[in-house]
């Protein structure tokens, strides 16, 4: 008679170990530890819709017109996972903003040149990029910029030579505050500048946040994408703390959201609940338009006018401009 496999036993977790692997209590364990407070008065009944977030949603008008431009508010779209949205909202939602009367500059702050491809330039024709004015002390601000195709809107294209600058400037004096350094003359010109980050927590990621005021984080409404927002808000507090103390979280933006999936829901839930009021109103649903308009190197604002996910943006503009623009 044959040996009888052995059977591996079962690693098993203990409650107390699970809930430290979560990053957030389940609903159902929040609501019996909680402890139950007596309502002083009765709130008042709120007759606004629901949005997708579970909250009321707010009126958000159109920003008002602009009589002059600047001072730029500078704004990283930052989360070290990759493939959660960075790109596509730093793109429509600077060309929504544009569309709104705001001068926007767009830094493409990541290798891998995304934002520069979406926008239809050949990463492997450009004269100059965002490395050369980071390591170049002779090229000038204006050298580099480009026209993005939207009225309004300008660029900071980026190939892969910025992956030399993360190893170079490690031996640069005050190596953190170099984009910041060479950022200074474009606040006076633009409203608003966005800087697409790289999905990494490295230098480059860190100059991007010191040049900052402040953080948008696109985060896909999926569990994996959950788990790592509590190491970004680390990196963010101590930048916040070592290196720019006026940093701030100007909101947290689901992305990809399908409302059809429990699973979907569940996310958006769990960021409100860890968030709060952080968390933008407006959540960008999955479409096939974001992709087409990428290929198309241009915003979905222009290449699909009327699509949802144009909606979307313009709505994420009205309520960036009314949260932290106009303010």
């Amino acid at each position: 008679m044959p040996p009888q496999a052995r059977v591996p036993e079962r690693n098993t977790v203990s409650d107390q170990q699970l809930s430290d692997l979560l990053p957030f209590a389940r609903p159902e364990e929040a609501a019996e530890t909680a402890p139950v407070e007596t309502p002083v008065e009765t709130p008042v009944a709120d007759d606004r819709p629901l949005g997708p977030t579970g909250r009321p949603m707010p009126d958000l008008p159109d920003p008002k017109p602009l009589t002059e431009h600047g001072p730029a508010r500078v704004i990283s779209m930052c989360n070290q996972k990759g493939g959660v949205g960075k790109t596509t909202t730093t793109i429509n939602l600077g060309a929504a903003l544009a569309e709104f009367g705001r001068r926007v500059l767009l830094v493409d702050f990541d290798p891998q040149g995304s934002l520069s491809v979406g926008l239809g330039l050949n990463p492997h024709e450009m004269d100059k990029t965002v490395y050369n004015l980071l390591m170049d002390r002779s090229t000038r601000l204006e050298d580099v910029v480009v026209p993005s195709g939207v009225p309004g809107m300008h660029l900071l294209p980026s190939n892969i030579d910025l992956s030399a600058a993360e190893v170079q400037l490690v031996h640069e004096v005050a190596r953190e505050q170099t984009l910041q350094r060479v950022l200074a003359p474009a606040i006076a010109a633009y409203d608003v500048i966005l800087i697409d980050c790289q999905p990494s927590l490295g230098l480059l990621t860190v100059n991007a946040l010191t040049a900052s005021d402040g953080v948008i984080v696109p985060l896909e409404c999926e569990y994996f994408a959950l788990r790592g927002v509590a190491l970004l808000k680390n990196t963010i507090d101590k930048v916040q703390e070592r290196l720019n103390p006026k940093l701030e979280v100007d909101g947290v933006l689901g992305t990809m959201y399908d409302g059809r999936t429990l699973h979907g829901r569940e996310v958006l839930e769990r960021l409100v609940q860890a968030w709060g009021d952080h968390v933008f109103h407006t959540v960008i649903r999955r479409t096939v338009k974001f992709s087409d308009s990428t290929v198309a190197g241009e915003p979905i604002t222009s290449y699909a006018s009327g699509s949802t996910g144009a909606d979307a943006y313009r709505q994420l503009a009205r309520e960036v401009a009314l949260r932290c623009l106009d303010a």
